[in-house]
């Protein structure tokens, strides 16, 4: 079984993201591996993410973004989040700003897992209350406790 908090560390949460703009969000994201793995090539992983976002927009409606891509060199599945508190205009499928990213980055060579995760994560957003929790949870230490119960139960 997959769980996303084995993948989300802590201080990957980003209680109050300050960017305004896809691009400046996918960087604001992806910065936060770097805390914890200075080896990850950080240019490399913001080309992978725009590169993903130019086949089609990531922004997947109701607030949500789940940009991900693929990175050569990275040893396991890595995943930020972050909440936008005015919104970022991320050319959503419904066309409205978004409020909660997760951001996936995966080893080149692992497609079965990379699928597993975006999939789960698409159906823990699935839960109104869920989102709704999250937007106004107060700290990350909420966040994360949110998303650890959520990825605990059988979704």
């Amino acid at each position: 079984m997959m769980n996303i908090q084995d993948m989300l560390k802590k201080e990957f949460i980003i209680e109050d993201l300050k960017s305004r703009t896809k691009k400046e969000t996918l960087v604001e994201l992806a910065d936060v591996f770097l805390r914890d793995d200075t080896n990850i090539d950080r240019d490399a992983m913001i080309e992978v993410l725009l590169e993903r976002e130019k086949l089609g927009s990531t922004g997947i409606g109701d607030g949500i973004a789940i940009p991900h891509g693929k990175l050569a060199g990275l040893e396991k599945l890595v995943v930020s989040f972050g909440r936008s508190r005015g919104g970022v205009d991320f050319d959503s499928l419904d066309g409205r700003p978004v409020y909660i990213f997760f951001l996936l980055m995966a080893p080149e060579n692992s497609a079965g897992q990379h699928l597993k995760a975006l999939a789960r994560i698409s159906r823990m957003l699935k839960d109104v209350s869920f989102r709704e929790s999250l937007i106004n949870a107060e700290s990350s230490e909420n966040i994360y406790d949110l998303i650890v119960e959520k990825d605990g139960t059988h979704i």
